[in-house]
């Protein structure tokens, strides 16, 4: 019955104290628990925020400076409290859409420029036609968004309809748009603010990477937090661009807009090719940016508060028409007033458009203008928002190291985050932070997403054709938008492919490749590791503890104490570099006469790992599968500076028995402190 009572009482870490009371005879049990932690049930506990408690100076430090950049921790029960709603969500996963309409009508129009300047009057049909691509698109994901009301991004939608691999080739292609996402909409940032600051042209690569990292961390405070942040610069630049344009439009509609020259080294500057079929191919794929950040809604449907599926609904529907309408405007302004872009990139066309209607320099033109950079520097936050929710799925289904599925203590997927700071910041110093230059890279994958996704709901309606009425239609409308975005992909693919796409449609490839064999590993790993049947009796291990001993000590004593608690086959090894040194080490190991039996090996060339493994090898061969335990005595130092000043052999050694077979590593720390207090009791 007691040692029932000390089991449970070691499963709820309770302690039972026997106290008495005033009169003699009474006696009471107090029970007490560790306030780290609180009993949810019989043999579990939770641990407490308490655990995480630094300790020492620099360990509070540390946490104050994690506490300032990211917040309080957030426990895992409280999920649910940092989801979002429409007008949040439209922040986070619809900034990305939106604010690309402040660079794709100048993208076309840079495009059509290189023909002339009579080219641009074919920059409204592309617009038109782009947005008729949008609306095709936002009505088929509709369909998705109420049929995968738990999350339904391209990776999941051809997984489950039309296998792994195409999931695969959605996740490949998306993860490379993503990363695009971020590196494009802050380059543009950069341009936005270069316009009307121009000091700041030569360190916009700077700029740039400051910006990834300022989005890092506002994104490693969590989801709700993020969108709090970057909810303001949306609506800003929907407010300051829609009265913009509507101010252009009523000017148009009266007579009244101003004339518009441009300057005649700007004109000099193009009509270099000829107007061809290729080029205005090429100026449609720069244009089709627009569609990109349709996929995070639906990616994203997870985030958003209940219902989810319906507030996704509200927010695709609200971040179409809140684009259409600004690239409409912007496509029929532009075109009315003439406007050619600048050839250095250092004026935009938002910015020459704004500083036509309402004079260069003036509070409004600095409103549009600043308030276009933030959108555009934080509408990097849809593709910060989706690539770790994405990453972290792969990881959950064993495509993407395990590390990406991590959440940190504010419920964000910091690896991925991480992760895609890094490459999106690398891309910005590879390509000098130009727009122009990032662009052919961009959409292509998005389009590759777009088209397997609705492929994919094809045959989703197709299974429930028994089960669910107007199925065809469904179909048939998702048959239309994956025919749609496969017509752009095969567009934008064979437009931008000398100017660099072959980049993409090589890298995608090698990330199947890479994904691929990381689901191979961790099958293989699982299968192994599966139990078949659960065995009640463990498995019977009768090791062999080999303790190597530098020197005969406080540490080295404990370890063997250890050693023989958990075997009798007990072997103390010690490696000399000298005949004299090992004979020294003899001496006193047969004066100290413990129950230990010691072998020396001798390394004349003055080397510990190698000969002691070697040794652990020709034990091996004595008795093959015999399971090694090497007991490691270790001293810890009182300050972490400390280990410094000591050679960590048994660090090194730890590292090269990790990967031994049959081989466990058990470590006896000894503290310095202790050896202080072992000392005090001695003279005592």
């Amino acid at each position: 019955m007691s040692e029932e009572r000390d089991r449970r009482s070691a499963l709820d870490l309770l302690e039972r104290h026997v106290e008495h009371g005033k009169r003699p005879g009474d006696r009471y049990v107090r029970i007490v628990r560790p306030r780290e932690f609180r009993r949810r049930g019989p043999g579990y506990v939770v641990a407490g925020e308490e655990v995480l408690a630094p300790e020492g100076r620099v360990g509070r430090v540390g946490d104050a400076m994690r506490r300032f950049l990211f917040g309080a921790r957030i426990p895992s029960e409280h999920e649910i409290h940092e989801r979002v709603g429409i007008i949040k969500g439209l922040a986070v996963f619809a900034s990305d859409n939106i604010s690309s309409s402040a660079y794709a009508t100048e993208e076309i129009m840079r495009v059509l420029v290189l023909a002339g300047v009579g080219a641009l009057t074919l920059t409204m049909p592309i617009t038109l036609v782009i947005v008729a691509v949008l609306a095709i698109v936002v009505a088929s994901y509709q369909q998705t968004l109420r049929a995968y009301p738990n999350g339904g991004g391209s990776y999941i939608v051809a997984s489950d309809n039309l296998g792994p691999f195409a999931g695969l080739v959605a996740a490949g292609a998306l993860m490379t748009d993503y990363v695009l996402t971020v590196s494009v909409s802050i380059a543009a940032g950069d341009e936005a603010l270069t316009s009307i600051f121009p000091e700041l042209y030569p360190y916009r690569v700077a700029l740039g990477v400051a910006f990834v990292f300022l989005l890092m961390i506002g994104n490693l405070r969590g989801i709700r937090e993020s969108a709090t942040i970057f909810a303001l610069p949306t609506y800003a630049y929907l407010v300051a661009i829609l009265g913009m344009l509507a101010f252009g439009l009523f000017r148009m509609v009266t007579g009244t807009l101003p004339a518009y020259q441009a300057p005649p080294a700007w004109r000099a500057a193009h009509g270099v090719e000829a107007l061809g079929i290729l080029l205005v191919l090429r100026a449609f794929a720069s244009g089709s940016v627009a569609l990109s950040g349709v996929e995070a809604v639906s990616n994203g449907i997870p985030a958003f508060k209940p219902p989810e599926w319906k507030n996704a609904r509200v927010v695709l529907i609200l971040m179409g028409t809140s684009f259409g309408v600004v690239f409409l405007g912007m496509g029929v302004l532009a075109g009315r007033l003439g406007i050619v872009p600048d050839p250095t990139e250092e004026h935009t066309v938002v910015s020459i458009l704004t500083a036509t209607l309402v004079g260069d320099g003036t509070p409004y033109h600095y409103f549009v203008q600043i308030s276009t950079a933030l959108i555009l520097v934080l509408a990097a936050n849809t593709a910060f928002a989706d690539f770790p929710r994405l990453s972290s799925i792969l990881a959950r289904d064993g495509f993407m190291p395990h590390q990406f599925a991590y959440r940190g203590d504010r419920l964000a997927f910091s690896t991925g985050i991480i992760v895609l700071s890094l490459l999106a910041a690398g891309l910005i110093v590879g390509f000098g932070g130009s727009v122009t230059a990032l662009i052919p890279l961009y959409t292509i994958g998005v389009f590759v997403a777009f088209t397997l996704s609705q492929s994919g709901m094809v045959r989703h309606w197709w299974k429930l054709k028994t089960l669910e009425r107007g199925w065809w239609w469904r179909a048939t409308f998702n048959g239309l938008g994956a025919v749609a975005t496969a017509v752009v992909a095969v567009v934008v693919g064979v437009a931008k492919f000398a100017l660099g796409a072959w980049m993409v449609l090589v890298l995608i490839p090698i990330m199947i490749a890479v994904m691929w064999g990381i689901g191979s590993h961790y099958r293989r790993v699982r299968d192994a590791m599966t139990l078949e049947r659960p065995d009640p009796t463990l498995p019977k291990i009768s090791p062999r503890v080999v303790v190597p001993v530098n020197r005969l000590d406080r540490s080295a004593l404990r370890a063997l104490a250890f050693a023989r608690a958990i075997a009798s086959d007990v072997l103390a090894v010690h490696v000399s570099e000298t005949l004299e040194e090992g004979q020294r080490m003899r001496q006193r190991w047969e004066r100290w006469a413990g129950p230990v039996p010691l072998a020396i090996v001798e390394s004349p060339y003055r080397v510990l790992v190698q000969p002691l493994l070697a040794y652990l090898d020709a034990l091996d061969e004595q008795e093959p599968g015999r399971t090694t335990v090497v007991v490691l005595p270790e001293f810890v130092p009182h300050h972490f500076w400390e280990s410094f000043l000591h050679n960590q052999a048994a660090l090194r050694l730890k590292f090269r028995l990790f990967f031994r077979r049959n081989t466990v590593v058990c470590d006896v720390p000894f503290h310095l402190d202790e050896a202080f207090g072992e000392a005090s009791e001695s003279a005592s």
